[in-house]
């Protein structure tokens, strides 16, 4: 079975959105402007929400709830085609199909927006930042949380908030308890800086691959090992490819919603609002759901039996935490330190 998106294919596509989705893009702007110019948006339109993750997952279930609370309050005049999976686009080229037309609604996990040009959001990767969703939330539900969403206007993207899928555990085919576990492990990480030098201060190997092609990677030996909420872990099938699963908890994982100033301007008014706010829904459900769906995901591991489940000792932790130290004063330099202390007095003034 070849990879959903191989890199030669992905190249293509990318040439084939550069060349046409321009066109497409003006094409279905004006026609949604015109539906909304006939009476309110009273044509039927689709909007096309694309994402990488399973259904079954707090993000895909997520999209499920916009997809019916849409196509509801339209009464059936919006519709919303969901494809999960990197079934319409993956890793490499969602952000660009976005920017360029050729898809509606993005939900990338935060590493994502690092490397087209907002390198703050690479905070959200930072190793052992957050104790706890709660902590999360005073950043992604705070001023300093909005003010990032506010600059992606910079790109013409407009964020709709955030979505939680909760924390990240370390898997490989051996425990990885300690640094020394990871000395010379090839580990599948996002296209993130920060998750880079995560890896390379454990004296792991990281090697970028996009989240789709990751289970594959990991059975044929590509890669020996990985970082994902338990979700995920469970619902792309890793289990029957890792033999152990240390629950670290280092870090977080998280998405912001976006979608383009054009798209959302060439709706009406009324519409806008009914989009934003199904929206609004659908991530509240999200953040209410993850820690379910990871504990869920975490008892039919058990149950399933294959996977040795390993809790790291509070001496395996303080080793974990001092040795990734110098990735939070990496990201500072780089991005100024006003950020990461922006972070920090959030998460110390908060209740």
């Amino acid at each position: 079975m070849a990879p959903r998106n191989p890199p030669r294919a992905i190249s293509r596509r990318s040439v084939v959105l550069a060349g046409t989705a321009l066109a497409l893009a003006g094409g279905r702007a004006a026609s949604v402007g015109a539906a909304a110019a006939q009476g309110g948006g009273v044509r039927p339109y689709t909007i096309r929400f694309s994402h990488v993750v399973a259904e079954d997952t707090p993000k895909g279930l997520a999209a499920l709830r916009f997809q019916a609370l849409v196509q509801e309050r339209s009464g059936g005049r919006i519709g919303v085609a969901i494809y999960p999976e990197g079934r319409l686009y993956g890793d490499h080229d969602e952000m660009q199909a976005l920017q360029l037309g050729a898809v509606e609604i993005l939900a990338p996990s935060l590493s994502k927006f690092g490397r087209i040009g907002f390198a703050e959001f690479e905070l959200f990767d930072l190793p052992f930042l957050f104790p706890d969703v709660a902590s999360v939330r005073r950043i992604t539900q705070g001023p300093l949380g909005q003010r990032m969403l506010a600059r992606l206007q910079r790109q013409r993207l407009v964020g709709l908030g955030f979505m939680d899928n909760g924390f990240k555990h370390m898997s490989a085919n051996r425990p990885l308890l300690t640094p020394g576990h990871f000395v010379g492990q090839r580990m599948r990480i996002q296209a993130s800086r920060v998750l880079d030098a995560q890896m390379r201060a454990l004296h792991a190997q990281p090697v970028t691959l996009p989240f789709s092609e990751t289970r594959r990677a990991l059975a044929l030996g590509v890669v020996n090992g990985t970082e994902n909420p338990i979700s995920n872990f469970w619902t792309q099938g890793m289990h029957t490819v890792q033999s152990h699963l240390s629950l670290t908890q280092h870090g977080y994982l998280g998405y912001a919603v976006v979608t383009s100033q054009r798209f959302l301007s060439a709706l009406a008014a009324p519409d806008r609002t009914l989009v934003r706010e199904a929206m609004r829904e659908a991530m509240a459900f999200a953040n209410q759901i993850a820690d379910a769906q990871n504990d869920n995901a975490l008892a039919a591991l058990r149950a399933y039996g294959g996977t040795r489940i390993l809790v790291p000792s509070a001496q395996d932790m303080v080793q974990l935490r001092a040795a990734v130290q110098s990735v939070h004063q990496g990201l500072a330099k780089r991005i100024g330190p006003q950020w990461l202390q922006d972070a920090r007095d959030a998460l110390k003034n908060a209740g």
